[in-house]
């Protein structure tokens, strides 16, 4: 089956010339002491019961996710329930924004989640355009997402070409954004593109990249798939969050962020928490504009949260998702 969309009224209106002329005219980034600016916004002290509300707010951030070869419908079940229910019996009013799958898992989580929790509102993520290399013609990227929008996703994390934009193809790799994001849109969902930005060769790529991506108007831009050796870090995280405040102020246009990979634990968490209201500010935090992508990290912010509120340091979170 052929999917062909045509934007007839691209936003863009972007040339080759055009993409690299304004790419080149971003400012430079200074890498001496970028890490140790990024360690020190975020390592700002959070005192209870403040912390306790943070984290509390953390948990609503989060896609859940599990994207592995083994997710059998019983485990898509099981994150589906930690998800919606991730600490039964206490306090928690909250929980996780989504749960992030493989798409062909999306079907699954939709009909669990109509026959065990129909009263029960949680987004469905799913990754697509040939997660997680981006290796396949737009053809297969556009079957692969319309697939998981068919099966009940409301939000897709897309892949860019890396190797295209490392080549220069700044017109193909917007072009491949918009249209993946004019499919989304067309069924009501929200589009979140992930850069992988531990194979971007350096600090004033990923600023590149965040501001090509942003360009085609996407609902996020995500840091990692968690599938390379670098991942979401301070220095990543503070380099997407300053591109996205200043496309804000240049073009008015408010994205998302989305840190994922690597984001283990609750000291993790803070510092991206520290960093997004440091350079962000309040218009982006909530779920509609700031995410957190992790399989573990729930267990921790559980953890905590428990610590704070019993002084209790037993750990009533060993189980998490098998």
């Amino acid at each position: 089956m052929n999917i062909e969309i045509k934007i007839e009224n691209s936003t863009i209106g972007y040339s080759q010339k055009d993409l690299i002329d304004r790419l080149n005219s971003l400012s430079k980034i200074e890498s001496s002491g970028l890490e140790e600016r990024a360690n020190s916004l975020g390592s700002r002290s959070i005192k209870n019961p403040l912390k306790l509300e943070v984290i509390d707010f953390l948990i609503s951030l989060l896609d859940l996710t599990t994207l592995e070869g083994i997710d059998t419908k019983n485990k898509v079940h099981q994150i589906i329930s930690k998800a919606l229910f991730p600490d039964k019996g206490s306090d928690l009013k909250t929980h996780p924004a989504a749960v992030c799958l493989y798409n062909d898992r999306i079907g699954i989580a939709s009909e669990i989640l109509k026959e065990k929790y129909s009263s029960e509102k949680i987004h469905l993520a799913a990754v697509s355009t040939a997660f997680p290399s981006g290796r396949a013609s737009l053809t297969v990227k556009l079957q692969d997402t319309e697939d998981a929008l068919k099966s009940g996703a409301d939000e897709i994390d897309m892949v860019i070409d890396r190797s295209k934009f490392l080549e220069g193809k700044y017109k193909e790799v917007l072009e491949e954004i918009e249209t993946i994001r004019e499919l989304t849109h067309s069924y009501h969902g929200r589009l979140k593109v992930i850069l992988e930005t531990g194979e971007l060769g350096s600090n004033q790529n990923i600023k590149k990249a965040s501001f090509l991506a942003m360009l085609a108007r996407p609902d996020f831009i995500k840091t990692s798939t968690g599938k390379v050796g670098v991942n979401a870090n301070p220095v990543t995280n503070l380099i997407m969050m300053r591109a996205v405040k200043e496309f804000y102020l240049s073009d008015r246009v408010q994205i998302g962020f989305k840190p994922a990979g690597g984001v283990k634990n609750t000291k993790d968490a803070l510092k991206i928490y520290s960093l997004a209201n440091e350079i962000l500010g309040n218009l982006w935090l909530n779920p509609d504009f700031l995410r957190i992508g992790a399989s573990t990290l729930l267990n921790d912010l559980l953890l905590q949260r428990h610590k704070i509120i019993t002084g209790n340091y037993a750990n009533p979170y060993e189980i998490g998702i098998e």
